[in-house]
């Protein structure tokens, strides 16, 4: 009995060099061009980064001088002038205090508001939903006349907390958060299972002690996801802060950053300018660092539900 065996092989002599270029065809269509694509992304959001990189190295400290690569050396002058001719220093603490205490208090409100608004049934709990979310659909920059007129009175009587001063400021910040945060934290309360409430409640736990003791250890990575959007906005804002501190002791980096390039000086304080920028983005990385792992189950975990 005889048996013939069927191979795929390619019969002796010939070459094995169109079912290659087939595979290669294939590759190129379905795979390599995503491949092309995330380098020409990455390139392009890589250039900005290292012209900054470059610029603030630069010896010579000027736009004009800047190029992509080094040409002229490399040099920590521009630092050295930073804190020497500016008050950096001054800046960068007023910038992380109002930074960090507007994002814990604006994460500690709205994880009230919304454990308020996803747990209890009250009278205008629908209408309150509403108005916070219609209220986002307009930029905060829009009220800014308004909230100067109101500041100039309470500059008058209440010093500490108008012009020039962190406090009045981070009130203001804390207006524009709550909204979002509020909505985001409750899309994340409503997956959480109120059997946990009920169970907390019928051994004799109150409100607050249900809210601080379960709540709150289960919400850790959206109060984290909220926090770090509070902190990078808050950190970055400049049109309302402009407004608000005018004095050099009082301003945020921002602000102060923003006064190195006017006028006639943005060419010769362009170096400068890169140097702090780069320090300015260290604190953003650092928290972003240490928040990331609660960045995607907190995106997506309140995603689903209203």
């Amino acid at each position: 009995m005889t048996t013939d065996v069927v191979t795929d092989r390619a019969p002796a002599g010939t070459s094995a060099a169109p079912g290659r270029a087939r595979r290669r065809r294939r590759w190129l269509t379905q795979v390599g061009w995503r491949h092309v694509v995330g380098v020409l992304a990455v390139v392009f959001s890589l250039f900005p980064i290292v012209f900054v990189v470059s610029a603030a190295f630069n010896p010579l400290g000027t736009l004009s001088s800047t190029n992509l690569a080094p040409t002229n050396g490399l040099s920590l002058a521009n630092f050295t002038e930073l804190f020497n001719r500016t008050a950096f220093g001054s800046w960068f603490l007023n910038s992380m205090m109002i930074a960090l205490t507007a994002s814990a208090a604006s994460v500690f409100l709205s994880a009230l508001a919304a454990y308020a608004f996803s747990r209890m049934r009250f009278r205008g709990r629908r209408v309150g939903l509403l108005s916070l979310l219609l209220i986002q659909m307009f930029p905060q920059f829009l009220a800014i006349v308004a909230i100067f007129m109101i500041f100039t009175t309470v500059s008058e009587y209440w010093p500490p907390i108008g012009f020039n001063s962190a406090g009045g400021l981070m009130l203001v910040y804390l207006g524009g958060a709550l909204g979002v945060n509020t909505w985001l934290m409750k899309g994340f309360f409503d997956t959480l299972p109120k059997e946990l409430d009920e169970s907390a409640t019928m051994d004799g736990a109150s409100h607050a002690q249900v809210f601080f003791r379960i709540i709150l250890p289960l919400a850790a990575p959206i109060l984290a996801v909220a926090g770090l959007l509070s902190f990078i906005t808050t950190i970055n804002e400049f049109l309302i802060a402009n407004v608000f501190l005018t004095d050099t002791g009082s301003k945020t980096l921002a602000v102060g950053m923003y006064g190195l390039l006017e006028g006639t000086e943005r060419n010769s304080n362009f170096g400068i300018f890169a140097a702090g920028t780069l320090l300015t983005a260290i604190p953003t990385v650092l928290v972003f660092q240490f928040l990331q792992r609660y960045i995607v189950s907190g995106l997506t975990s309140g995603a689903v539900k209203g």
